[in-house]
């Protein structure tokens, strides 16, 4: 038997496993061992999540063949089997009568981050080449639009992590900003606890006392919505102390003269009065960053993701680069990315303003370079769409997207104001899904297409540290199961271009590399057989005789100057505040046992015992005034609209704010739709509610 040495298929460290097939499973398909393998990221651990990936690919609730309603422009109807050809007919009819009547922009797609390089490549290419529209976004938008647009602004580029994973366990001071990867990415943990087991001090923002809190040396419990105060708090603390670095900052950056006048106001009581972090804890935050070196900065979605997320990351990026810590040995800022391929997913073209390389699609020498490649002219490709919840909100209005095609991702579930996603959803003419399961998204598909897994499938993905790592095929998808490239490839057949596109994911990936040579994600001098014998290959990598870049910063910065840039940023409340109607903060956030919408975790057995359902947590101060005990019921209400959770107290959340995982749906029914105006991230983190004690048993 022939051992198949692959990737998880869920978080962004891309965790190494070994598949070894065995005898069919129940579904009559070949069946595989999963054990982890000693790959450099996770280096032979697993969380719960990857150890059960392969539970998926037999599980009973599979797609296995198309489904189509019963009656054609019938939602209410049932989905019944269909066989490839009458799929593709319905959707090729609504694209063509759509475009006909309302023009190329009417039809668009909603990608994921899940989706491998290949096939994010060859989505944005069919869009814009097959369908000539400018309708495309992906659900990173969601996770990592913040901190990738303040990363560009400042340093040029961005990749999550501008080092390797590793590194953290060398770094003496490490600030977590709104992460928690004891429960969202456990194996990374084993680096930081080497750091700690030699002495590493680390300190973690979040209102929740977390598992990763739980062996902080410092725990900062800032109210939801305030970290950029927090980090300019901590940025008038070290130019008042005398720690910042005048070196660093005079031959390495421009711009900090207007970031130390903006400081100069966040003098530390008002900070705390602001934040509810006390002075002393902001005092010897910044002492140990500063003193206690080699120092990281490293911020998540709990920071990320509010209506002001790029200006709080930016924040952040102010004062790692005033602290000179940006390009040093095991230093610098970086950003956790979330889903698998939430890195390469945003690189390479699914998102509305972005061509492959990271190229920027209103730029006329990226335009130029793309359209080269793919055998067209420039002036063929569409100009900038509209971001991911724009394209929903407009979602059956004139101007706006009338079919569309979802992809790997559950907005249902997944996207803020769940309500109003819903009302859209069915104000479509047409809507697509591709999955492997019926996701709640799929119930209101007019088509639904099964898609090939991560084992039955090859290609790449860029994990967290923007290593670019090989997705293998160990067993075949079942006998009616496609892959997204072949269904791609096929549609565009069946709309006239089919001469532009390849279902093979090795020409794919051939063709990207062409398509990014140049830019910024210049994933030129990448290929499969480095892949393979270098355990991932770390962009950028321009030729095949570049080693790659495992650290960025070390001697400049890819801007205009060579030096990376400070950008004043000031505070501003949340777009939704606490009243007396709503008084108090909702926050959301993930739990171990599940993952981004659920659609696939909430299907494996040990996951779900562990973890049956959603709870609410809440501090006991706050349950007590509202007759709440553990195990109850709780009716959340925000202005969008209400979820019933059952209750967990914890003395570990603050007095004024609760908690809920968006695995599930519910949390999103409340959640804000408000949007950051340079990175149109959604404010996930922070929107008003009122809760009480649910009236009835029932969720």
């Amino acid at each position: 038997m022939t051992a198949t040495q692959t990737h998880c298929p869920y978080c962004a460290l891309q965790c190494g496993m070994t598949l070894t097939p065995e005898l069919p499973t129940r579904l009559g398909m070949p069946g595989v061992r999963l054990e982890p393998a000693e790959f450099p990221v996770n280096r032979g651990g697993l969380c719960a999540k990857g150890f059960t990936a392969a539970d998926l690919l037999d599980h009973t609730d599979r797609l296995l063949t198309p489904l189509v309603r019963k009656e054609p422009g019938n939602r209410e109807s049932p989905l019944r089997e269909a066989s490839w050809e009458e799929a593709y007919e319905r959707i090729v009819t609504a694209i063509r009568d759509s475009q006909e009547r309302f023009g190329p922009d009417s039809v668009g797609a909603f990608g994921g981050g899940g989706l491998t390089n290949e096939k994010a490549y060859a989505l944005g290419k069919f869009v814009r080449v097959a369908l000539r529209s400018s309708a495309i976004d992906y659900n990173g938008r969601f996770c990592m639009s913040s901190a990738a647009t303040a990363a560009n602004r400042a340093l040029g580029i961005d990749r999550g992590l501008p080092f390797p994973l590793a590194d953290v366990a060398e770094a003496r001071t490490v600030l977590l900003v709104g992460a928690n990867p004891a429960d969202a990415m456990p194996p990374s943990m084993q680096y930081l606890d080497a750091g700690r087991a030699n002495g590493a001090k680390h300190i973690v923002v979040d209102p929740r006392r977390t598992n990763t809190a739980n062996g902080a040396h410092l725990h900062l419990q800032p109210l939801p919505g305030t970290d950029l105060a927090l980090a300019n708090g901590m940025l008038h603390i070290a130019i008042r102390e005398g720690w910042v670095d005048e070196e660093y900052v005079a031959t390495r950056t421009e711009g900090f003269a207007a970031v130390r006048a903006a400081a100069n106001s966040y003098w530390p009581d008002r900070v705390e009065r602001m934040t509810g972090v006390p002075e002393a804890q902001l005092r010897e935050t910044v002492r140990l960053l500063a003193t206690e070196g080699p120092s990281m900065i490293l911020t998540a979605r709990g920071a990320e993701q509010h209506s002001n997320g790029t200006d709080t990351a930016q924040a952040w990026l102010n004062l790692a680069l005033a602290l000179g810590l940006v390009g040093r040995p095991f230093s610098g800022y970086g950003t956790i990315t979330g889903q698998g391929n939430g890195q390469g997913g945003r690189e390479h073209g699914q998102k509305a303003d972005q061509l492959p390389g990271y190229r920027r699609l209103d730029d006329p020498a990226a335009r130029a370079h793309v359209a080269a490649v793919w055998g067209i002219d420039p002036d063929e490709l569409p100009r900038p769409g509209l971001s991911a919840y724009e394209m929903i909100d407009r979602l059956g209005a004139d101007g706006g997207v009338k079919v569309l095609w979802v992809l790997a991702s559950n907005i249902v579930v997944s996207a803020p104001h769940s309500n109003n996603v819903v009302d859209k959803l069915r104000k479509l003419d047409f809507l697509v899904v591709s999955d492997i399961f019926r996701s709640e998204t799929a119930e209101f598909a007019d088509v639904v297409l099964p898609t090939a897994q991560w084992a039955e499938e090859e290609g790449t993905m860029t994990n967290l540290e923007g290593r670019v790592i090989r997705r293998k095929m160990a067993l075949p998808p079942p006998p009616l199961v496609k892959s997204d490239l072949t269904v791609l490839a096929e549609l565009a057949g069946h709309l006239g271009r089919g001469g532009f596109f390849s279902d093979e994911p090795r020409a794919v990936f051939e063709e990207l590399r062409r398509a990014s040579a140049g830019g910024i994600a210049d994933y030129a001098g990448i290929s499969y057989e480095r892949i393979e014998a270098e355990e991932g290959v770390f962009w950028p990598c321009p030729d095949e005789t570049h080693p790659g870049t495992p650290r960025l910063f070390g001697a400049g910065f890819p801007t205009a100057s060579g030096r990376a840039r400070f950008i004043r940023v000031d505070h501003r409340d949340a777009a939704e505040l606490p009243d007396s109607t709503f008084p108090y903060v909702l926050t959301t956030g993930r739990n171990m046992q599940q993952y981004q919408s659920g659609n696939q975790t909430r299907r494996v057995r040990a996951l779900t015992v562990a973890l049956p359902e959603p709870r609410a947590e809440i501090h006991p101060d706050l349950a007590r005034r509202h007759g709440i005990a553990d195990g109850d019921l709780v009716e959340l209400r925000s202005r969008r609209g209400a979820a019933t959770l059952r209750a967990r107290l914890s003395d570990g959340i603050r007095p004024d704010t609760v908690f809920a995982p968006f695995h599930w749906p519910g949390a999103n029914a409340l959640t804000n739709p408000a949007l950051d105006p340079h990175s149109k991230m959604p404010a996930f983190k922070v929107c008003a509610i009122a809760l009480c004690k649910a009236e009835d048993g029932s969720v």
